[in-house]
Order: structure tokens, then sequence, then C-alpha cells
């Protein structure tokens, strides 16, 4: 869904003295408030043994950019077991003014500069707070919120795999979202499909037909991970959805699951002391998601067969 450009930027409010202000009339001692107004997302670069992390705004044009020595974007993906990562970390916030109305988009972390003329330029020492979280989600339909269960088991078929990031929850090599685990698609699964009617949906049914030979054992013309394609009778489906064939091929192999990563890389800066801005605490924003690299954006596993 689209969203007004407007609220989706942040607004920095800055307090000038009077004397700073030349082009302004005022009396002594009065303060003088403008806006700053840059988007709430920011971008990143990697310069030789520095990253930058900055924004940019046309009409008038500024830049926002905060420089931070020998550190990496690769440093802040590195979350713990938690999946959250932490630090804060010396560094310089630098406010740039320019005399053109659209700034390059190779604006900063060149060895050649663009030819653009700066206005203003103005740099104060900071620190930044870098917070990193890593959420996971294995895309099957199902709502992760629905899918951890914390009463019961996280992870129905044992797999090592809590089901919030198990492709295949029951373990019987059909994947969670070809079970129709949400046949209308509204979040709830109160209309999951059961085919053997035993009050447990097909996603959580080991036995989806109910015949007594477990679904990923029903791969009765090619041992290929996937039961969905061993059919014997075409009128009714695959053999796995068919009471009438019970024939048992043991399965030696779960298949490959793909989770799915999201990092939110949120920045805060303090100790900002410029001429134009002095203030405890400034949120820069959050890093543009479409600067992780594609490496990270997911992972594969092949959880240990049981």
């Amino acid at each position: 869904m689209s969203q007004n450009p407007n609220t989706m930027r942040k607004s920095f409010f800055l307090a000038l003295v009077s004397s700073f202000i030349l082009f302004y009339s005022c009396d002594d001692g009065d303060i003088i408030t403008f806006e700053l107004d840059f988007e709430d997302t920011f971008e990143a670069c990697e310069g030789v043994n520095n990253l930058v992390f900055y924004k940019t705004k046309e009409d008038p044009s500024e830049s926002l950019s905060v420089l931070i020595s020998n550190y990496t974007l690769e440093d802040i993906l590195q979350v713990g077991d938690d999946n959250t990562f932490s630090e804060s970390k010396p560094a310089t916030l630098f406010y740039r003014t320019y005399v053109e109305n659209d700034l390059p988009n190779d604006l900063f972390c060149n060895d050649i500069p663009p030819n653009v003329t700066i206005i203003e330029d103005e740099d104060s020492a900071c620190t930044a707070e870098i917070s990193t979280l890593l959420t996971e989600d294995d895309n099957d339909g199902v709502p992760a919120a629905l899918d951890i269960d914390v009463e019961n088991n996280n992870d129905t078929d044992g797999d090592g795999l809590l089901n919030f990031i198990d492709a295949d929850d029951d373990g019987d090599n059909i994947l969670t979202k070809d079970e129709n685990p949400d046949p209308n698609g509204d979040g709830a699964l109160n209309d999951a499909q059961d085919t053997d009617g035993d009050g447990v949906p097909d996603y959580l049914d080991a036995d989806d037909d109910g015949d007594g030979v477990d679904t990923r054992d029903e791969e009765n013309q090619s041992q290929d991970k996937n039961p969905a394609n061993d059919i014997t009778n075409s009128d009714i489906g695959a053999d796995y959805l068919n009471p009438d064939v019970a024939t048992t091929v043991a399965a030696t192999a779960f298949r490959e699951h793909t989770i799915l990563q999201t990092y939110t890389v949120t920045l805060k800066l303090s100790g900002i002391s410029l001429t134009t801005l002095s203030q405890d605490l400034l949120d820069f924003g959050i890093l543009d998601s479409s600067l992780i690299p594609s490496d990270k954006k997911s992972r594969k596993v092949t959880p240990a067969f049981n």
C-alpha cells in the first residue's frame, strides 16, 4: 500500500540564535526555528575503512551523513543468538547544503567526489547507537503469531525448526503453504483443510488421508521428497490424499527449507554540537531495506531426518 510521502518524513527542528541568521530582521535574543525535512529511511555506503549512513533531500538541497571509521555494513548484521545486535560507536555527523537542486546519486563514498557546490558545511563529533533486529519467517501462509504456540509444542514435527520458521510444519514433505492452511485467506485457520476429518488440519497431520501410512512415506512412483507428484488414480489425486492407496515407501530425508530474513537497522545519534543543531538525541531513522545484501535475505536449511 502506498503512503503519503509527507507521513514518511521525519522533521528535525533546529533553533538558531538571531545573530547567526543574517537574512532575517529580528530583535537581539530572538530564536529562529526552521525545519529540516528528511525521510524516515536512510541509506548506506562503504568507503575505504569506513561506513557512511546518509540521507538527502531537495528544495532546498541538503544532506545529513554519519561517518564511522573502521566499520562495515557486515558488522552491523552480525546478530547474536537472540537475533539482535546493538553497539555504540564514535562517529562524525555532517550537515551540508548545496547550490544544485538535483543531487547526484553518488554523493558519498566515492574516490572522486561529484561536482557539487557546497554552501554550508558543518560537522560534529557524536556517538552513534546502532541497533539491528533480525526477523525470520517461513512464508508458509500461517501468520507467525499463530505458528508460535507457547503452551504446547512449537516444533510439531520435532525437526529442530520451530513452526514459525518451518516451511513444512508436520514434516510430511508437503510444504505447509500447499496444504491449504487458510483457504479463504482471512488469517484465521478454522477453515484449514482436513482431508481425513480427524480434527487435525493437513498442515499439522503426518497422515493426511488417514490410511495408516504417513504422507511422507507415500512416494510410490518417484522418491524425490515430494509425495504430491505420486499419483495412482488421477481422478482422486496424489496418493497421500487417497485413503485407498496405502503402499509404503519409507522416506529417508526432509526437503530443503527456505527461511526468509528481514533485518531492521536503526540509528540514533547523541552528543551533537553543530552551529545549527544541538540536542541530546537524534533519531536518524531506519536503514533502507533494499541495501541489505541479497545473501542476507534468506537462508536454506535441511533438517536432520527423524
